[in-house]
C-alpha cells in the first residue's frame, strides 16, 4: 500500500531570467494567460482544460523548479506530511488548495496538490472532432477537412520526464508516496533496469500510459528531461507545429509516433532549452491492463518519423 494516491500530473514550475519571453512562447505553443493579470515575478499559463494552471515560470535563473502531482484528498497530504517531515500548506496559486513539498532522492521538488478548484473550461473555440475517411471506409461524405490555422489547443499537462541518478531508488521513493504503476520497463539486457513508464492507479478509470517516465542514462547528472502537453488531435497538432516554426522557435525532434505508449509527439526547446512535447492520441491503461518490459530500441525508436537525436550523440 503506498502513502498517498496520484491522481495525475498537475503543473510544472520553471524559473527564468525572462517572464515576457516565456509567456511569448508558451502562447505560441498553444497555453493561454491563467489569471487576467501577470505578476511580475511569477506566471501561471492553463489549458483550455478545467485544470486551473499547468505552467508556471517564477523569476530568477533558468531551471526547472517543481512538478506537481494530485492525490486524492488532504487526508493523502497529511500522510505524505507526516511519513516525510513536511507540512500541508496552503497553495499560493490559480486554484487554491493544499500542497506538500516533498524532495525526491535527485533533489527534484515534487509538489503533491489536493483540493484545487477547478475553473471554467477556457473561452476558446476548440476545434471541431471531424471523422476520418480510411480506405474502405468513408465516414466524412459531403462535409470538408478544414483545418484551423494557428497555435495548438493545450489541453492538459500529460506527463513529465526525470534523468536521475539510481533508479530503483526513485522507482521505490515514487511508488511508495504515490502508488505509481509500471506500464514498461526500460531494460537494455535482461534483468538489467535503467527506467519505467508509470501510470496513476486509479482502478478502472483508464489512465495515460505514463504519467511520469524514470530515467538513468547511461552518462551525465541526473536532470529534467521533457515535460509533455496534450492537445486537441492530429490536425491540431501539426497546425501547432507549422505556427511555431514561423515564429521562430526551435524544434528539437518529431513529428513522429512513439513505440511505448504510441503518442503522435512533437518536441521543441523553450526559450532556455528545456524539451516540451506536444502529443496526441496516447495509449489509455487501466490497472488491470498491468505493464511489460521493453528494451532501448523501443524507448528510442519510432514507429514513424525522424530519428531521435539522442541516436545521433550515441553514434548509432
Amino acid at each position: 500500500m503506498s502513502i498517498a494516491k496520484a491522481v495525475d500530473v498537475a503543473y510544472v514550475r520553471f524559473r527564468a531570467p525572462d517572464l515576457g519571453k516565456m509567456r511569448s512562447f508558451l502562447l505560441d505553443f498553444g497555453m493561454v494567460d491563467s489569471v487576467e493579470k501577470q505578476a511580475s515575478d511569477r506566471i501561471f499559463m492553463r489549458g483550455t482544460g478545467r485544470a486551473p494552471f499547468v505552467h508556471s515560470t517564477e523569476l530568477g535563473e533558468p531551471g526547472f523548479a517543481a512538478l506537481g502531482i494530485w492525490v486524492r484528498d488532504r487526508a493523502d497530504l497529511e500522510r505524505l506530511a507526516a511519513h516525510d517531515g513536511a507540512s500541508v500548506e496552503p497553495l499560493a496559486a490559480p486554484g487554491n488548495g493544499l500542497v506538500v513539498r516533498l524532495t525526491d532522492p535527485d533533489g527534484f521538488v515534487i509538489e503533491a496538490v489536493a483540493e484545487q478548484d477547478t475553473l471554467p473550461q477556457v473561452d476558446r473555440i476548440l476545434p471541431e472532432p471531424v471523422p476520418w475517411n480510411h480506405a474502405g471506409k468513408h465516414l466524412r461524405i459531403g462535409s470538408f477537412r478544414r483545418v484551423r490555422q494557428g497555435a495548438s489547443h493545450v489541453q492538459r499537462l500529460g506527463h513529465c520526464v526525470f534523468g536521475v541518478s539510481d533508479f530503483r531508488r526513485s522507482e521505490q521513493w515514487y511508488k511508495e508516496r504515490f502508488g505509481f504503476i509500471t506500464s514498461d520497463e526500460i531494460q537494455p539486457a535482461p534483468g538489467v533496469a535503467i527506467g519505467a513508464f508509470m501510470r496513476a492507479d486509479r482502478g478502472d478509470e483508464p489512465c495515460d500510459h505514463h504519467t511520469i517516465f524514470l530515467f538513468q542514462p547511461p552518462m551525465g547528472p541526473p536532470g529534467f528531461m521533457h515535460s509533455a502537453f496534450e492537445v486537441a488531435d492530429v490536425d491540431d497538432l501539426m497546425a501547432g507545429h507549422d505556427h511555431l516554426m514561423q515564429a521562430g522557435w526551435h524544434q528539437h525532434w518529431g513529428v513522429g509516433r512513439h513505440i511505448l505508449g504510441s503518442q503522435i509527439f512533437d518536441y521543441w526547446n523553450d526559450p532556455w532549452g528545456h524539451e516540451i512535447e506536444h502529443w496526441t492520441d496516447g495509449d489509455q491503461l487501466r490497472t488491470a491492463d498491468g505493464g511489460g518490459v521493453a528494451g532501448l530500441d523501443q524507448l528510442l525508436g519510432g514507429q514513424w518519423g525522424p530519428p531521435n537525436p539522442v541516436l545521433e550523440t550515441l553514434g548509432r
